[in-house]
């Protein structure tokens, strides 16, 4: 459904010629959930698969060497104002540290990954493919290193 590897992704560069709606929502750094909350208030995560299954190339090169664990790839449509706003894809190795996470169901990650104090977030890489923007980062689950990627739809926007 999303591919990463197409986007063009790079730290931010405050030169950039990102459109002004776009920046508050690329930029955050913290939980989009709780972001998405604020704006609306029937939000809610439709989970679309959440499968073992092999990273993208530019994932596999943030997460380093994971060659011989197991991936779980999830990916959601997070729901406002009764349709996708945003599309969310996590790449989560299968270890004894994220067993918590894989197991939130319908829950959104960002609760878990941002209300965890032990929890902690990488650099944040901004991406843009045919006008869509997304962003990315990795978070540290113990010693288990775990990938988000958000890509930003239009309808968020309105």
């Amino acid at each position: 459904m999303f591919n990463p590897d197409k986007f063009q992704w790079r730290t931010f560069d405050a030169s950039e010629n990102i459109p002004a709606h776009v920046l508050p929502w690329l930029l955050d750094n913290s939980s989009l959930t709780a972001k998405l909350k604020n704006k609306y208030s029937d939000f809610h995560v439709n989970v679309i698969s959440q499968v073992e299954n092999t990273p993208y190339g530019c994932e596999l090169k943030l997460l380093g060497d994971i060659e011989d664990e197991t991936i779980i790839v999830r990916e959601v449509e997070l729901i406002g104002a009764e349709q996708p706003v945003v599309f969310a894809r996590s790449v989560i190795p299968k270890t004894i540290d994220t067993n918590k996470l894989l197991a939130i169901g319908t829950k959104p990650l960002g609760e878990l990954l941002f209300d965890d104090p032990l929890i902690s977030r990488d650099q944040l890489e901004v991406g843009q493919h045919l006008g869509t923007w997304a962003r990315r980062s990795t978070f540290v689950v113990g010693s288990t290193k775990l990938l988000v990627s958000e890509i930003f739809l239009e309808k968020l926007y309105a």
